[in-house]
């Protein structure tokens, strides 16, 4: 069985925005649809119901990490921690736009970081948040599944 890697830290916070901007279309019990932060793309999420998860964006399919399609996917779904209050906050980010102007996702991460403290978020609630993710997912360990067509 292949494990999913540990994806960027700023990948949660893509996942929470792409929530909070209704990005994310069910299209059965065990699949979705997510369209990319400039609308452009759109990514197909396939879950086994458990553990087992696939999705064709780049992250996932070039990285092997778990994009934030899937996690997004697997918060609906209540297997994944969610918040509300930060998925609001991080509504309309131009997520690509500002992957391909900093090309770091540390910088992203940075970037959002002002825009969240402008909004009256405090950092310390969004870092407890993402430790909180990633430490679910190292847990649980989804795995890969095939996307079949």
């Amino acid at each position: 069985m292949e494990y999913w890697k540990l994806p960027p830290r700023v990948k949660v916070l893509e996942a929470l925005g792409c929530i909070g901007d209704g990005r994310i279309e069910f299209t059965g019990e065990r699949e979705a649809r997510v369209t990319g932060s400039d609308g452009q793309r759109v990514y197909r999420v396939v879950w086994d119901g458990g553990l087992g998860i696939a999705s064709d964006d780049n992250g996932s399919v070039y990285r092997g990490y778990l994009g934030y399609p899937s996690i997004a996917f697997l918060m609906l779904k209540g297997v994944l921690p969610f918040d509300s209050k930060l998925s609001k906050a991080l509504k309309g980010i131009p997520w690509r736009e500002l992957n391909e102007k900093f090309k770091s996702y540390r910088e992203t991460e940075n970037y959002v970081r002002e825009l969240l403290s402008q909004k009256g978020v405090s950092w310390a609630y969004v870092e407890a948040f993402i430790r909180k993710v990633l430490g679910e997912i190292e847990k649980l360990k989804p795995y890969k599944i095939p996307l079949e067509r």
